[in-house]
């Protein structure tokens, strides 16, 4: 029987796959592999935010009160800070002497957050729900809305869609369909976007080179309405 990931789980499993990004980035000097691997590390990193913002943030305000309440907003300003500096990265060719420079600005404030997050605010979260909730799978259904809820955000970066950091994330949601049509442009460890069928990629065979390309999946159904 298959084990449900609590949502600190999930949030982390994310935040190795950003810093596996970063690594392959800024130790290669390879322009193709930096630019295939910034468009992964910025799909990534955006989808992520707003997730946090929609299913996490909330989370933190109705669990844990005051103090939940001042740790989204602090969290929503740092993401806000984070995501001026990834649009400033996502629109660079990694051939621009400044755009390994860029994404090490862009790491410094998006490490803090994640070591504050993983110190701080997700072990509290844990043990409020572990505590006061005699409903279980609480944190297992706040992974599964959040993994859901990554199929359907922007895939880059909109800071400026919201001048207030609390409504990016659903103003930012204006931006999806035109995010994933570019997305198919655009290149990436496995072309042409990391696209797989199914709830949450991670559930099958997490490989960048085992992921189904989006382009067979339109060829196949384009095949399946041939025959109908």
């Amino acid at each position: 029987m298959k084990t449900m990931r609590t949502i600190s789980e999930t949030i982390k499993e994310d935040h190795r796959e950003l810093e596996r990004y970063y690594n392959e980035i800024v130790n290669s000097a390879d322009h193709d592999h930096q630019q295939r691997f910034g468009n992964q590390f910025t799909w990534e990193l955006a989808r992520h935010s707003i997730a946090e913002e929609l299913i996490i943030y909330p989370a933190f305000e109705n669990y844990l009160g005051p103090e939940g309440h001042d740790k989204a907003e602090s969290d929503r300003k740092q993401h806000h800070e984070v995501k001026v500096h990834l649009k400033e990265f996502q629109n660079m060719s990694s051939t621009d002497p400044d755009y390994v420079p860029k994404l090490k600005e862009l790491w410094g404030p998006l490490s803090q957050h994640i070591k504050e997050e993983e110190r701080d605010d997700l072990p509290a979260l844990e043990k409020k729900l572990e505590a006061s909730h005699q409903d279980t799978g609480v944190s297992e259904r706040l992974a599964k809305n959040f993994d859901r809820t990554k199929k359907f955000v922007p895939s880059r970066s909109h800071p400026s869609l919201g001048e207030n950091p609390a409504f990016e994330s659903v103003m930012g949601m204006l931006a999806t369909p035109i995010d994933r049509i570019a997305d198919m442009f655009r290149k990436f460890p496995v072309d042409p976007n990391p696209d797989k069928e199914g709830d949450s990629w991670r559930d099958s065979d997490r490989r960048l080179d085992n992921r189904k390309p989006l382009r067979a999946r339109l060829y196949s159904l384009s095949e399946d309405e041939g025959k109908s």
